[in-house]
């Protein structure tokens, strides 16, 4: 019988999901990691959660932070840029404030990073919310052709729509990095961050 791997030969990717509040972070976050769907609004000051999961055969483990999208907490923004390997820009189809602030968390990304490339994902979410929509899939496609990221629609709702294809599409493209990424990841095998919950 084969023994599982342990934990220090595995990669650990820190993915951070960002975005305004109340566009679903928390919901998309849950359902990935509980399979269940939040109803209740409560806004999210910085909550993490760690998985060991099989992305493309390959074991790892998903270091994933969710934050906080209200203004009050922006200064703590550049802390977790600093340290994520991967982000999933988060906007609600139903809100097009929260479509068109994208572009800020973009860019503080890279300026933190001091890159004009880094892995991100933009997530178009709230789908099942037909009727209410607002943002459409063109002007979201438009806007990742922009920002040059890749695009994908979710819902966290019952039964969820594309919600664990984008935390691994997060890592997919961590994945396509360059070597020197690479190895840094490598290089933190068995080591992990976000540890601490901030209640």
């Amino acid at each position: 019988m084969s023994r599982a791997p342990s934990d220090a030969n595995l990669t650990t990717y820190k993915l951070v999901v960002v975005g305004d509040g109340g566009v679903g972070k928390s919901a998309l976050t849950i359902q990935f990691f509980q399979k269940m769907f939040v109803e209740e609004y409560d806004p999210t000051i910085e909550d993490s959660y760690i998985k060991h999961t099989e992305i493309d055969g390959e074991l790892c483990i998903l270091d994933v932070l969710d934050t906080a999208g209200q203004e009050e907490f922006s200064a703590m923004r550049e802390q977790y840029m600093r340290h994520g390997d991967g982000f999933m820009l988060v906007y609600s189809v139903t809100d097009p404030v929260t479509f068109e602030n994208i572009q800020n968390f973009h860019g503080q990304i890279l300026r933190v990073k001091d890159k004009d490339q880094y892995p991100m994902l933009l997530v178009a979410n709230k789908i099942d919310l037909v009727r209410q929509r607002k943002v459409s899939e063109q002007r979201g496609r438009e806007m990742a052709a922009h920002l040059r990221v890749p695009y994908l629609e979710t819902s966290a709702k019952d039964p969820p729509v594309n919600v664990d294809l984008a935390f691994h599409d997060v890592v997919r493209v961590i994945r396509q990095q360059p070597k020197e990424v690479k190895k840094k990841l490598n290089s933190r095998k068995g080591k992990r961050g976000f540890r601490c919950t901030v209640l």
